[in-house]
């Protein structure tokens, strides 16, 4: 009796498709896509060629393609792979794709008013085009920057004693308080600001940019608590048990050990606090106020910001049109690049500080 041998296959030693194939093929599916909605098109002449709908219907498409093709050749294991890869890749294309979407439209529609005359005047006397957003930029730093005073502090000293003292009822009503505190509405603050300063002054009118600062602090305070907090919890407890039995104090272990070790972090968090903030228009409407002259004074009269800038140039328009709505969004465009710098800017910082491990 005569024994067959039946090979035996290896999905690690399958076959292999060319390089280019699973390119290739996602462009083959496009065209296919692209070809059924032109003649869909085509057919009924009163719609419009549906884009959005081609790309879609060409990736799901693609994915199909990718699995049948691969499991012919690859394998059922390899087929999995890529299958799997091109359902991450086509939901991380999605979620990149309104971003990519807002900071082109920003930038396209920003860039007719993005020259020097918008940056070094004010919208004093201006009616019509012309005009620009000086103003708007100085209040925007000035209230954020003492809203980071404010809050930086007080955050870092309560997330450091959270991690390192905290223990009980207070350390635990603390926490409650800093999470229930990270989803009030932006404009809560703002209300509480304004009924804070308006009692303080005996004022119900009063409007000035400390008081969009304070505002802006009750936003930030919990990010910076909730973002140091696990930056702290990171630090290994071997360090501080390393620097305790060298004799070294609780509060010297803190400043020489812990804060240099968890610094980048640190920063980050402060960063995203500061982005989460500056954007805020509400709060800043019901105390800061606008305004279409300079104002360089903190605790006195009204003051603009480049959110409030872009909401009353798109909400009260002139006769000239065009002239507010080009100021909006090139107002928008300068926020969006005071952010991404500020984020350069704490990336360097962080980078500068960062404990130097030797090699």
């Amino acid at each position: 009796m005569t024994t067959v041998s039946v090979p035996i296959a290896n999905s690690l030693t399958a076959g292999k498709l060319p390089r280019f194939t699973a390119l290739w093929l996602l462009l083959g599916c496009f065209a296919v896509t692209g070809a059924i909605f032109g003649v869909m098109q085509a057919a009924v002449v009163t719609t419009s060629y549906n884009i959005t709908g081609a790309v879609f219907f060409g990736i799901v498409l693609y994915c199909i393609a990718i699995w049948i093709v691969s499991r012919a050749v690859e394998g059922y294991r390899k087929a999995k792979d890529r299958l799997v890869t091109a359902l991450v890749s086509t939901a991380f294309t999605i979620a990149l794709l309104p971003l990519i979407s807002v900071a082109f439209t920003v930038v396209v529609n920003g860039a007719a008013r993005f020259d020097p005359d918008f940056f070094n005047s004010s919208m004093r006397n201006v009616v019509g085009p012309g005009g620009g957003a000086l103003h708007a930029i100085i209040g925007t730093l000035l209230i954020t920057g003492m809203a980071t005073v404010i809050s930086v502090p007080i955050g870092l000293l309560t997330s450091i004693y959270l991690v390192e003292y905290g223990r009980g009822r207070l350390a635990r009503g603390i926490t409650f308080f800093v999470d229930v505190m990270t989803g009030i509405p932006s404009i809560v603050a703002g209300l509480f600001a304004y009924a804070l300063f308006a009692l303080l002054f005996s004022d119900p009118g009063i409007r000035f940019g400390f008081g969009g600062a304070v505002a802006l602090s009750v936003l930030m305070i919990p990010v910076v608590v909730r973002s140091s907090e696990e930056m702290l919890k990171l630090v290994p407890n071997e360090l501080r048990e390393a620097s305790y039995a060298l004799g070294v104090p609780k509060w010297l272990t803190i400043v020489k050990i812990v804060l240099p070790t968890s610094v980048a972090g640190i920063i980050t968090g402060i960063m995203i606090s500061i982005a989460r903030v500056i954007g805020e228009t509400a709060p800043l409407l019901i105390i800061a106020g606008f305004t279409a002259s300079m104002n360089y004074n903190l605790f006195s009269e009204r003051m603009m910001t480049l959110p409030v800038f872009v909401y009353t140039q798109y909400a009260n328009q002139g006769a000239d049109t065009q002239a507010y709505i080009d100021r909006a969004w090139t107002g928008a465009l300068t926020l969006i690049l005071i952010v991404a710098l500020l984020n350069v800017i704490a990336r360097l910082i962080a980078k500068f500080f960062a404990p130097k491990i030797a090699r």
